[in-house]
């Protein structure tokens, strides 16, 4: 992945997903539902915190969501980089997307309930909500105004922000970093534990990035 100079990009975002959880490896909708991390979600916040510590990344301030599996891999990961007692605010605005009426059922038994074809579109579309939830949309426009009213501002102001969150609301956060459309963020994939690093220039536009994968 391409770096950039200090010169270049001032800013510096780092954004993880949470490690896997009780809940991913049963195969379970989770959403704001609040399993702890596996001992192999552990392990992936261990290794990526690790991965931060090798290239000598350190943090003002880090912000996570209201549910423990984000919460508990900021704290290892912070633990690695030796920042355990980093300022770290917690809030539900990036929590993960609010799977409604989903939330609990293995995924195999909601395909069987409602069809796979439509639990495809609820899962991969971007403004199709599943029954009393939230489509990506919602979780969009429930993360930017968070992000741009009391993270940014910390960016801006030339701090290196830590954000341990989970996929759809990082999948909000990268939609605005990197401008991407709405059928195009459904399609990225983030994998559990692996920190992006993301370079901003004084406006907190994107840059580059490097996926912390090895």
């Amino acid at each position: 992945m391409s770096t950039t100079t200090t010169a270049a990009a001032p800013n510096l975002l780092v954004l993880t997903r949470h490690g896997e959880s009780e809940w991913n490896k049963l195969n379970l909708f989770t959403g704001w539902k609040n399993p702890a991390l596996t001992e192999n979600g552990i392990k992936e916040a261990e290794i990526g915190g690790q991965r931060m510590a090798k290239r000598g990344l350190k943090f003002d301030i880090a912000f996570t969501s209201a549910l423990q599996r984000a919460q508990s891999t900021c704290k290892i990961m912070l633990k690695e980089v030796g920042q355990p007692d980093l300022q770290t605010i917690a809030n539900e605005k990036l929590n993960e997307r609010f799977y409604g009426d989903l939330q609990g059922l293995n995924k195999d038994d909601a395909r069987k309930k409602w069809g796979p074809e439509q639990v495809q579109i609820w899962r991969r579309s971007y403004d199709v909500p599943p029954p009393n939830g939230e489509s990506l949309k919602d979780t969009v426009a429930r993360v930017l105004p968070y992000y741009k009213e009391t993270i940014l501002p910390h960016i801006l102001k030339g701090e290196k922000v830590f954000i341990a969150a989970h996929g759809n609301s990082m999948r909000a956060l990268i939609k605005e970093l990197e401008g991407l459309s709405g059928e195009e963020i459904v399609k990225r994939e983030l994998s559990t534990g692996v920190p992006i690093v993301y370079h901003l220039d004084k406006d907190g536009k994107y840059v580059s990035k490097e996926i912390l994968d090895n």
